[in-house]
């Protein structure tokens, strides 16, 4: 759809039959509210993206998980090493956890890697080999897949009509028509999906996805700075029109971060490589390779007890904090010299090491190519800077 089919009327006119309770209506209709995006996605739109190309249902979905909390730029080099790795659906589902997670490493929020694998190996295992693409409650049945991700699958990869409401085409509705709330409450999500349907066209679904979240992406952004100036919408924009772009969408209801303590333990054997342990499928970390981590230096001499008769504790390194999404974790560094008897075999009961095989001494100059936490990550590269004398 092209603007100029439409100069000689004028596309601000009063919705007839679309007023919904709950968020302020403004006078675009559907189909010029379509117009506009795509006249704007022509020529400001991302069209050269790695995942536009050869838009298989499997190459939209990797780029969709990755981007899910993550910016584009940032994922750029994390999707071309993926797909080198992996380049279907088959080969990710074939692969050992610690290949997946060893790509991943650094892009954070690993329980994503992990639902890939898993829905990998049930598309193998479940649909031949084919993502059930027919329909997005089929798709969204998946690990790790929502209604939108599916949406977004099934649009850029098929052209089958299937609205999304990512974080991108949510701030630009809540701006657009005011609506009120946290978007993470279901009732406000509901109007959002609302309108999400109600602007979503027949045609050109593929350009159409991707212009909804590069509007937010690039222009509607977050935070007190959005582009309205070059924003197609910004005379019929309610927030905008109100002076009130910082205020939509609204910001989750705050809550206090609760602070924890830990302890992790470096310890070294004589060759100064460092000890990891594969963390439990849940939890922190779960499924990638850290240190061993305890309580405090009382829960980390009754460890050496256990686990490592004859080792010692040294003096206690300078503590950092890492942040997560629903605490903050200062970690203080904790070196432990082995002695002459070595390290205990892995005991389910003692550790969370199940086996032999969920533990291994690494050089921290090279570590082994598995998944690393980002502290951890870092961590070793100290190591290897000989900050710490191990």
């Amino acid at each position: 759809m092209a603007r100029s089919d439409t100069a000689a009327t004028p596309d601000v006119t009063a919705p007839e039959s679309h007023a919904t309770p709950g968020f302020e209506d403004i006078a675009l209709s559907p189909e010029a509210f379509q117009a506009r995006v795509f006249d704007w996605f022509d020529e400001h739109g991302r069209k050269h993206l790695p995942w536009q190309e050869n838009t298989t249902p499997y190459r939209v979905w990797v780029s969709e998980i990755m981007l899910q909390q993550t910016q584009v730029a940032t994922v750029l080099p994390y999707y071309a090493r993926f797909m080198e790795r992996f380049p279907d659906v088959a080969a990710l589902a074939a692969a050992d956890i610690d290949d997946v997670l060893h790509l991943w490493t650094g892009l954070g929020y690993y329980a994503r890697a992990r639902n890939l694998h898993k829905a990998a190996q049930q598309v193998v295992n479940e649909y031949d080999g084919a993502f059930p693409v027919e329909s997005v409650e089929a798709l969204s049945a998946l690990p790790g897949i929502g209604r939108s991700t599916a949406g977004a699958i099934i649009s850029i990869s098929t052209g089958q009509r299937a609205p999304i409401l990512d974080g991108n085409v949510k701030r630009v509705l809540a701006r657009l028509h005011a609506v009120e709330g946290w978007p993470g409450r279901p009732a406000v999500e509901r109007k959002l999906w609302t309108l999400a349907e109600r602007y979503t066209p027949q045609v050109r679904l593929a350009d159409w996805t991707q212009a909804m979240m590069d509007l937010g992406a690039t222009l509607c952004t977050r935070g007190s700075k959005p582009d309205c100036a070059r924003c197609p919408f910004e005379e019929v924009c309610v927030a905008h029109a109100r002076g009130e772009e910082k205020r939509f969408p609204e910001s989750k209801p705050k809550k206090t971060i609760p602070t924890r303590q830990t302890l992790m333990l470096l310890v070294s054997d004589e060759a100064g490589k460092i000890l990891l342990e594969r963390r439990p499928p849940t939890g922190i970390w779960g499924g990638l390779w850290a240190p061993p981590l305890v309580e405090d230096r009382e829960a980390a001499r009754e460890w050496i007890a256990r686990e490592a008769r004859g080792a010692h504790l040294e003096a206690p390194l300078a503590s950092f904090e890492h942040v997560f999404s629903h605490f903050r974790l200062t970690i203080t560094p904790q070196p432990v010299q082995l002695g002459e008897a070595g390290l205990a075999p892995a005991q389910a009961a003692e550790s969370v090491s199940e086996s032999a095989a969920d533990r291994r001494f690494v050089d921290p100059a090279a570590p082994d190519a598995v998944g690393l936490p980002a502290p951890v990550k870092a961590l070793l590269a100290r190591c290897t800077d000989d900050l710490f004398g191990l």
